[in-house]
């Protein structure tokens, strides 16, 4: 029977991080980056649960993770309002106009 360790949940967790740069590199459109960014931070929430996990008596994985999941949220709230913001005076969210938001 195959234990399943911290190194799994590390290997899975750089996956997610990769795949989550890989995304914001690649995509033009404005929500599919703060898709990308919400991977790599969830990516970063797996290792603080992962590493608290396997630490005697530790919790300050899920603290650091819950502080990390409220600023996602904040992250989404404030760009998620930019991206309308934005496809309201230019109707389109791809990022390669925001060049035109040069004063």
């Amino acid at each position: 029977m195959l234990a399943i360790g911290l190194t799994h949940y590390l290997v899975v967790s750089a996956l997610v991080f990769c795949i989550g740069i890989a995304v914001i590199t690649v995509k033009r459109n404005a929500i599919g980056i703060l898709i990308g960014a919400e991977l790599i931070l969830n990516a970063a929430n797996l290792n603080f649960i992962a590493c608290g996990r396997y630490r005697v008596g530790g919790l300050d994985g899920q603290i650091a993770a819950a502080f990390v999941i409220v600023l996602a949220a904040a992250e989404a709230a404030i760009a998620l309002a930019i991206f309308l913001n934005f496809y309201n005076s230019h109707a389109t969210v791809d990022v390669d106009r925001g060049d035109a938001l040069k004063g």
